[in-house]
């Protein structure tokens, strides 16, 4: 057993001295998008701390704790916060909490995040759902010894977002009246925001949408056997779009403002699981 293995393990054991809840459906609420857990009927809440070993978040908006409980009749864990390879840690700990809630019954991953636009057709505040991603520009999580009991040394890319799940989302957008982007997101590895060349860069490979967070996750979750969804809120247009210089804070302003549409649609999402 290696390093990866045994840690991943030993989060597992240690959780599970704290709770013996099984969800079904995993989600990781990006930047801004952590009050979505105020729908959650929380049985318990595990702290990133109490778990001995484990990542914790040192950004700011990501309370940085494990939501167990139900969407309606649907068991759920929801992490309040991502760790993210920018701040430190390796990639395997950045993908940790992925295999751990894996680990804990979930067959099912809803990956969220705040996002740049790319595509000149998106405003600010849409919501996209992730049909492919580009995963060149920041570290594999599966470099290394493969972890037989997770998953194959080669696994298949050619359809990481489920196609069923992608169409499900549509669907709930449609019955909402929440109007709904696609498009292919773009992992950097940041902490920096993209220079004007690279996003034009990025738009040439065909990025629709840009940030620092989920590829990895996806790849980690696609090789340990998740079935997976993504949606991007489009919090703010990239580098030598709009003409004025990004911050965080516009980020989690646009999150905010959008939240309540965000909120419903992944609710009703969820109850059709």
């Amino acid at each position: 057993m290696n390093a990866v293995e045994a840690k991943l393990n030993a989060c597992y054991e240690n959780i599970r001295k704290l709770t013996d809840f099984e969800p079904r459906v995993a989600i990781v609420l990006g930047s801004g998008l952590g009050d979505f857990a105020e729908n959650i009927k929380a049985v318990c809440a595990v702290s990133y701390r109490d778990i001995e070993g484990f990542p914790h978040s040192t950004v700011q908006g990501h309370k940085g704790q494990f939501i167990f409980g139900y969407i309606g009749d649907v068991p759920v864990v929801a992490m309040q916060g991502r760790v993210h390879y920018y701040e430190g840690y390796a990639m395997t700990d950045v993908v940790l909490p992925i295999r751990l809630m894996r680990r804990l019954g979930a067959q099912t991953l809803i990956l969220t995040n705040a996002a740049g636009g790319i595509n000149f057709d998106f405003s600010c505040g849409d919501l996209m759902i992730i049909k492919d991603h580009i995963s060149s520009f920041a570290p594999s999580p599966l470099l290394g010894e493969n972890i037989e009991s997770l998953g194959t040394r080669f696994p298949d890319m050619t359809a990481v977002y489920e196609p069923a799940l992608c169409e499900k989302l549509a669907e709930c957008g449609k019955k909402l009246g929440i109007a709904l982007r696609e498009g292919v997101y773009l992992q950097t590895t940041g902490p920096q925001y993209e220079s004007p060349a690279e996003i034009r860069m990025f738009r040439s490979l065909g990025a629709d949408a840009v940030g620092m967070s989920t590829v990895c996750e996806a790849i980690a979750a696609r090789h340990c056997g998740y079935k997976i969804c993504g949606i991007s809120c489009i919090t703010n247009l990239a580098a030598g779009m709009s003409g004025k210089p990004l911050s965080h804070e516009e980020v989690k302003e646009t999150a905010d403002r959008v939240g309540r549409n965000f909120s419903a649609l992944l609710t009703d999402f969820i109850s059709t699981l």
